[in-house]
């Protein structure tokens, strides 16, 4: 009888050590989670290339980025990467510029069905000068998605109804402005989504380096186990 407890037990747990293994990623961002030929759909604009391009990144392998780092160190499975470089949260972009075809919010429910949703995004909100708005946590209009804080609002209030029963982590760039900061800790605290305030990221043309790329991977990884 003792023997087929503990058979029963070491059963258990190497099925929950296989799950958690097993569990697949998506990630929505900008270009620090692109490289050309990994991204759905394909013809988002990439930042990171196969063929290197030293003058702007050392970065010239998928496997040097954080997210395939992050997903093959742990284990775990990529479902889809839907990263887009230049690309803000809200609606305005560089320049003032109308970018609804490219946002964060207009990407948001093209991320397959995942178990874990990471988030890594706000650097282009904060470099472009996007209009910061006011907080608002429901009844958007569509004049309210082009303003920062009520899209990241939307956001992430439409991305937990959608994929419910589904891990979510917002990562948050260092060297951004105070501003943006302050916003998304308000806001993620509101949803209560875990926040990663990343630090020291080693950049070569404001993007991650290879050195960059690793910190990234290695204090995501820290954050998510500290949290279990």
């Amino acid at each position: 009888m003792k023997h087929k407890i503990i058979t029963t037990f070491l059963l258990a747990l190497l099925c929950s050590t296989a799950y958690a293994q097993n569990k697949s990623v998506s990630i929505l961002g900008d270009s620090y989670s692109t490289f050309e030929g990994y991204l759905e759909p394909d013809t988002n604009y990439v930042w990171y290339f196969n063929r290197p391009r030293f003058n702007q990144t050392d970065v010239n392998d998928v496997t040097q980025t954080w997210w395939h780092k992050f997903i093959k160190e742990n284990g775990y499975k990529l479902c889809r990467n839907n990263s887009l470089s230049g690309s803000t949260i809200c609606n305005t972009g560089y320049n003032k510029e109308d970018v609804t075809h490219l946002s964060f919010i207009h990407r948001m429910d093209n991320l397959g069905c995942p178990d874990i949703i990471l988030i890594f995004g706000g650097t282009n909100d904060s470099w472009a000068h996007s209009p910061i708005g006011d907080y608002k946590y429901g009844e958007w209009t569509k004049a309210d998605l082009y303003q920062v804080r009520p899209a990241m609002a939307y956001m992430l209030d439409f991305i937990i109804k959608r994929y419910p029963n589904t891990e979510i982590y917002f990562m948050l760039n260092n060297e951004l402005s105070d501003e943006f900061n302050a916003t998304a800790e308000t806001i993620c605290q509101h949803y209560d989504i875990p926040l990663l305030k990343l630090e020291a990221i080693d950049k070569k043309s404001g993007h991650p380096s290879i050195k960059g790329m690793a910190a990234i991977a290695d204090q995501l990884t820290r954050f998510i186990k500290s949290r279990k």
